[in-house]
């Protein structure tokens, strides 16, 4: 089952379970749209995998089925996973 964490890993913007803006890795890394689609380039940070737009857990299944509260930060922010050339450096998720 998805955590559906509650932000984006770059900006720490609040993606709550219904968000639109949410994007995920298969490996369940969580940012916004803004940031896939801006300095990060599609490409997740943590794995050098792609994104998708991340389900909707409806709302009637939250109270069995929880989102996430741990919210997951990169202290250094998403543009430090890049090289100067735009090479993805990072290989693992958190």
């Amino acid at each position: 089952m998805l955590e559906l964490r509650p932000n984006c890993e770059c900006c720490d913007r609040d993606l709550p379970f219904d968000s639109a803006e949410a994007r995920i890795c298969t490996f369940e890394c969580t940012f916004c749209a803004d940031c896939v689609d801006g300095v990060l380039k599609g490409v997740c940070p943590n794995c050098g995998g792609g994104f998708s737009a991340r389900p909707v857990r409806p709302a009637h299944l939250l109270a069995r089925y929880p989102a996430s509260t741990k919210r997951v930060l990169r202290p250094e922010g998403c543009a430090a996973a890049y090289t100067t050339s735009g090479a993805n450096t990072a290989t693992t998720c958190s």
